[in-house]
């Protein structure tokens, strides 16, 4: 059995996991949060390592206040960077397979084309920078991990766009949400799955490697927000507007689509429509 450390349990991928746990026999799972382990504190980390013999860590903990950050700088840095290297060097140590969870957010989004794993990062955010510094420790650092970059991650669980949505939706005749920002939304549980099954199913190489993974298709958030209010069946109209309409302290990619190319054939994965994940995710919200 293998044991598998859970750091920021308590967000939203955290959360699936634990949802998905009983799927997953062959694991043995430590959920942790900052309450459990403080990712700030180097020692902390090192004698939670040393004292259970982990074989994957996986890494769920993140600062994800994108325009806070501006800000909030330091305390960015220190929970996207130095937390993620103190992290790796420990992982490293103790002979712990890391997987590390990134954003599309390192990208500037002026590409024209699906962003492939080998394009070069462009973050122009704190957020995005902060996220990328991460991606270079555990590149530093780590002697065995995964970097897997997702966008727009939403679920029944925690704050994202989805519960926004349907709770203005209901609050308001009307909204107005960007149309010239477009990407994939990622439904939490299908990312968790998907880790999940990369650690039960297939021999980890050595080294560290980058990966995309998000859910099929190709939409903007107007037309996220549209399908929201339509499946949920309120009555909220959407309004397009344009991010200059809609400014905000940080710079969003306006288009950070991911190719899945290099997981799906790597990994034999099959990824999930967009729309089919989030009619699942109203449906759990509904027995809530």
């Amino acid at each position: 059995m293998k044991k598998v450390l859970i750091t920021g349990s308590n967000g939203q991928l955290g959360s699936e996991i634990r949802r998905l746990e009983k799927n997953y026999p062959e694991f043995a799972f430590t959920y942790t949060d900052v309450g459990e382990l403080d990712l700030t504190d180097e020692k902390a980390i090192n004698n939670f390592l040393h004292n259970t013999s982990f074989d994957v860590c996986i890494n769920c903990a993140a600062y994800t206040a994108v325009d806070k950050a501006e800000d909030d700088r330091d305390l960015a840095r220190l929970i996207n960077v130095t937390a993620v290297e103190y992290l790796a060097k420990a992982c490293t140590a103790q002979n712990t397979f890391l997987v590390h969870v990134s954003t599309d957010y390192v990208f500037d989004g002026t590409n024209y084309r699906p962003y492939v794993e080998t394009d070069p990062p462009s973050p122009n955010s704190v957020y995005g920078v902060t996220k990328r510094q991460g991606e270079e420790a555990v590149e530093k650092f780590a002697e065995n991990a995964l970097i897997i970059r997702t966008a727009w991650l939403y679920s029944s669980f925690g704050n994202n766009f989805v519960k926004t949505m349907l709770r203005l939706g209901k609050e308001k005749d009307s909204l107005g949400v960007v149309t010239d920002q477009i990407g994939t939304p990622t439904y939490a549980g299908d990312l968790a799955k998907a880790i999940l099954d990369i650690l039960a199913n297939e021999k980890l190489t050595s080294g560290v490697e980058i990966y995309h993974y998000s859910n099929e298709g190709v939409i903007s958030w107007y037309d996220f927000a549209q399908a929201i209010m339509r499946e949920a069946r309120i009555s909220c109209k959407i309004n397009a507007i344009t991010s200059n309409d809609f400014p905000a302290k940080a710079n969003r990619p306006f288009y950070s689509v991911l190719s899945k190319a290099k997981i799906k054939t790597n990994f034999r994965l099959e990824v999930p429509y967009w729309l089919d994940s989030l009619k699942l995710v109203l449906e759990q919200l509904k027995k809530q």
